[in-house]
């Protein structure tokens, strides 16, 4: 025990390489976690080691009395990314022109290459950027497109991205084919088989959301991506949700496009993200923030933002050390093991429907329920003002329930919690229905 929490207390930062600090400035993570077991459990015995949890727990700095399980909008931040981020920040209020500039921008190669790293490609495919949004928009709008053609998407798709498009529609005088998938699914040639069916000659782009936010849907890109580019087509994958979750690397996809935010479970600074392109398709992207050489191919040009927060950038590095320390199949497996944790002791409960699957290869963290004869906006209000429990309801196209998404700060016990509150919810609701009919 005294190492992990020698190691979790250990000052941390920003990957800056080789930059030549102050000294009040943190460094950076040591990794893996220096434990005796580590290397001899497997991710999903890791994923019920409350002993190693509860130290994952204190490193972050969240309410003791609101239970956020809402982690699935924007992620908190352990304290040592917290740290990081006010010391770089205060840092360059020392001179902001001088270290901003000249000394704090100096480490975004070394940042570039650490989420490289973790992404399983080459630093030469990433950029830095603010969000998933950012990077989508870059990719939607940059793309050369004439009137007629096709993009396929889906109507559970993220709003922000499905307004994107619209504008390119509207503007452009592309057409936009949409799908409106029957969730949750197990089925992954279901799946597939929607987008295969809407694709025609005309199609030049497929729009595919790794993990649908709404519902926590994990969606077959790989077997997407590789349909669509036996005709031609490209491949776009929202990962807004899926970056620093998932057990896999960006290119296991299969697209040729990716984005991601990272502050939400990567627990990175707010406002972080980062954009993905294939190396050999940067050049056919505009940049959507122009610099001299927009259609050029260095994926640098999409970093073209101006004056940005250099501090919570430079902090990216710590939150990608703080991942590793737990690792990405730890991680996701505790993640899956608190979402199937209080979704099964609910699934039977009178009234209570769950709608999204069990089963680690078509769920992540985020899981959406619902109770017969109660609207979301009731369900989700009454765990707030009841019970002190923040979710967020979701009424969106065929999606009608309130999302639950805990993270790996939350035991069990946090969760039976929300247990307690969903049922004595479906019990109220079972006998005010029961005393209706008589």
């Amino acid at each position: 025990m005294s190492t992990r929490r020698t190691f979790f207390r250990q000052t941390a930062a920003a990957a800056t390489g080789a930059l030549t600090l102050p000294q009040f400035l943190p460094e950076t993570f040591a990794s893996p976690i220096p434990t005796a077991d580590a290397g001899l459990k497997s991710a999903a015995q890791w994923a019920q080691d409350e002993d190693f949890w509860s130290w994952v727990k204190s490193e972050y700095t969240v309410s003791p009395t609101l239970l956020n399980l809402n982690n699935g909008g924007v992620c908190p931040q352990p304290k040592v990314v917290q740290d990081a981020h006010i010391r770089f920040y205060q840092y360059c209020n020392e001179a902001p022109s001088y270290y901003m500039w000249r000394i704090l921008d100096q480490g975004r190669e070394s940042l570039r290459e650490k989420l490289a790293d973790l992404g399983g490609c080459s630093p030469e495919e990433i950029a830095i950027n603010r969000n998933a949004t950012e990077g989508l928009n870059t990719v939607i709008f940059g793309l050369n497109l004439k009137p007629g053609d096709e993009v396929v998407l889906t109507k559970q798709d993220y709003p922000n991205m499905l307004n994107a498009w619209k504008q390119r529609e509207k503007r452009d005088g592309i057409k936009l084919v949409y799908l409106d998938l029957n969730l949750p699914s197990e089925d992954e040639n279901y799946l597939t088989e929607q987008y295969v069916k809407a694709f025609t000659p005309r199609t030049k782009v497929v729009h595919v959301t790794h993990m649908i936010n709404w519902i926590g849907q994990v969606m077959p890109v790989r077997k997407i991506a590789d349909e669509a580019h036996k005709r031609g087509i490209e491949v776009i994958a929202d990962g807004a949700h899926s970056f620093a979750l998932f057990d896999f690397k960006i290119p296991d996809l299969g697209a040729d496009y990716y984005a991601t935010s990272l502050h939400k479970w990567l627990c990175a600074p707010f406002g972080s993200g980062m954009l993905y392109i294939k190396q050999n398709k940067i050049r056919n992207i505009w940049a959507l923030l122009s610099n001299n050489e927009p259609d050029g191919p260095d994926i640098r040009k999409f970093e073209s933002l101006g004056t940005r927060s250099f501090a919570s950038e430079m902090a990216i590095g710590t939150a990608v050390d703080f991942h590793n320390s737990i690792g990405s199949a730890r991680k996701f497996a505790r993640a899956h093991y608190l979402k199937n944790y209080w979704m099964e002791r609910v699934k039977d409960l009178p009234g209570v429907k769950i709608h999204t699957s069990l089963k680690p290869e078509f769920a992540g963290a985020v899981g959406l329920f619902s109770i017969d004869g109660m609207k979301t906006s009731e369900v989700d209000g009454q765990l707030l003002n009841k019970y002190k429990i923040h979710t967020t309801g979701i009424d969106w196209e065929n999606i009608h329930g309130v999302r639950v998404t805990p993270h790996v700060y939350h035991s069990p016990k946090d969760l039976d919690r929300l247990v307690v509150a969903i049922t004595q919810m479906s019990e109220k609701q079972a006998l005010a229905s029961k005393q209706k009919k008589s």
